[in-house]
């Protein structure tokens, strides 16, 4: 079960502006009584995006502009807070494919790579530019080549920055270590058969 080598991850953008946007402002906490995942996308970032009556608030993600948007802009330390594996999980089911921002919470950054999520790094002044971008043209197709390290939009290229483990594992296909390891199941059969001390069950 070989997952997809991710080598570019091309969409439209939307700019969710501010620095330390944390998890628990991702998803909060009162929407991780969940089962599974699967429904979390509708409430990524609700309570920025609603208010106490379920109305609408002003914010990027409810602008119709912005609608279908995958790729996610915002500023620096994002992901911050609790480790909670749900935040990139909301953004993953609400569809994103891609993180754009001026740096990343340690943990969140390790959660989001192993949904397949690559977050890059850019300079403030090319996230600002992008977002300048995309806000006057929502339409506008941004792509991030991982094998390049480079974003691009329009006419304009930015360097795009991943640790060297994560850009390895999203390029390789090898980003998500469970599937991983059930792949190598096989092989792990093969050799534990050659061991005396091990009786199948």
């Amino acid at each position: 079960m070989a997952l997809e080598k991710l080598i570019k991850v091309a969409g439209r953008g939307v700019y969710v502006a501010g620095e330390d946007i944390d998890t628990d402002r991702i998803i909060p906490a009162r929407f991780m009584k969940c089962v599974t995942f699967d429904g979390l996308g509708e409430y990524a970032f609700y309570d920025e995006r609603r208010n106490a009556d379920g109305s609408e608030k002003a914010h990027p993600l409810n602008d119709p502009r912005f609608l279908g948007a995958s790729i996610l802009l915002s500023g620096s330390n994002f992901g911050c807070g609790s480790s909670r594996e749900h935040a990139p999980q909301a953004l993953y089911r609400s569809g994103f494919r891609a993180v754009l921002a001026e740096s990343f919470a340690e943990i969140f950054f390790g959660n989001s790579t192993t949904l397949g999520i690559p977050c890059a790094v850019l300079s403030k002044a090319d996230i600002a530019a992008l977002a300048d971008l995309v806000n006057r043209d929502p339409a506008q197709l941004i792509t991030l080549d991982l094998l390049e390290g480079k974003v691009s939009a329009a006419d304009m290229d930015f360097q795009a920055s991943l640790p060297s483990h994560a850009h390895e594992a999203l390029v390789s296909g090898k980003w998500d270590a469970i599937a991983d390891l059930l792949e190598g199941i096989p092989d792990i059969k093969k050799v534990a058969a050659t061991l005396p001390y091990f009786e199948a069950a």
